[in-house]
């Protein structure tokens, strides 16, 4: 019984060091990484990575790196989408909301989407109505846009080349050197922008919302119908969503610190 239990807590342990390497890491693993970073033998850390990903917490990409999983997409977003910070949330989007007078939300990055995951409506007769939970492209929308830029440009590239740039409206970027080019300004300026290129008649701007290591963690946005502000009058409200933003990342700080003080 003792025995078991050891065991059985030590393959608990080993299956969250490698959960929390994957979460962390700045590129996908190797099973090799893993065994090297973890110290950790090879045939475990293979049979630990086949039972996780059955589980739903990893998955294996196409070139056999180790990525996260929907489950541990999951558990991560928990940590600002709790109901314990749901008060709060709400508090500053509503806040940013009756400030720019349009609807703003926060959009999480997930493979080559975003997931339009929390938002405030403004209450204009007029709005352009994208439900909580949906799934966007991460090549015409503002925070799509803003998340790609912020990855490596190995990555990057990479990634643009099997992105399908499905043409949405007549101002969509198709073409994946166009594309490349207006993400490199986007990693200029910290703003992403979408000048009625994933719905016509809407425009969208988005800044980032950071962890504790300085990584973008989630994009905080405002999107309007052109016929009450241009992109150009939006963009006068990056300052504010800038704030926010801040904000929004300490409550990312804070839920990290009282983990770390629960241990």
């Amino acid at each position: 019984m003792t025995t078991n239990g050891k065991e059985r807590g030590s393959a608990i342990a080993r299956a969250m060091a490698i959960i929390e390497a994957v979460s962390k890491a700045e590129r996908p693993l190797s099973p090799a990484d893993l065994c090297h970073q973890l110290d950790i033998p090879k045939p475990s850390v293979h049979r630990l990575i086949s039972q996780l990903e059955g589980d739903g917490y990893l998955q294996t990409s196409m070139r056999g790196l180790i990525v996260p999983g929907d489950r541990l997409h999951g558990m991560a977003l928990g940590i600002l989408y709790s109901s314990r910070f749901k008060a709060l949330r709400q508090a500053i989007l509503q806040k940013l909301t009756d400030e720019i007078g349009e609807t703003c939300g926060i959009a999480i990055p997930n493979g080559t989407e975003m997931i339009y995951y929390d938002r405030v409506q403004t209450d204009w007769p007029l709005q352009i109505h994208l439900q909580v939970g949906s799934h966007t492209p991460s090549w015409c929308t503002a925070s799509g846009k803003l998340y790609l830029s912020s990855i490596t440009k190995d990555r990057r590239l990479r990634l643009i080349n099997k992105l399908p740039l499905k043409q949405y409206t007549r101002n969509t970027i198709t073409d994946a050197n166009i594309l490349e080019e207006e993400l490199q300004g986007i990693k200029k300026s910290g703003i992403g922008t979408d000048n009625e290129e994933f719905v016509d008649g809407m425009v969208a701007c988005a800044v980032p919302v950071y962890d504790a290591k300085g990584r973008l963690f989630a994009c905080l946005f405002t999107h309007a119908p052109v016929i009450r502000k241009s992109l150009h009058e939006l963009l006068h409200y990056v300052p504010v969503l800038a704030k926010a933003a801040k904000e929004l990342s300490c409550l990312v700080d804070g839920a990290d610190e009282d983990s770390k003080n629960s241990d």
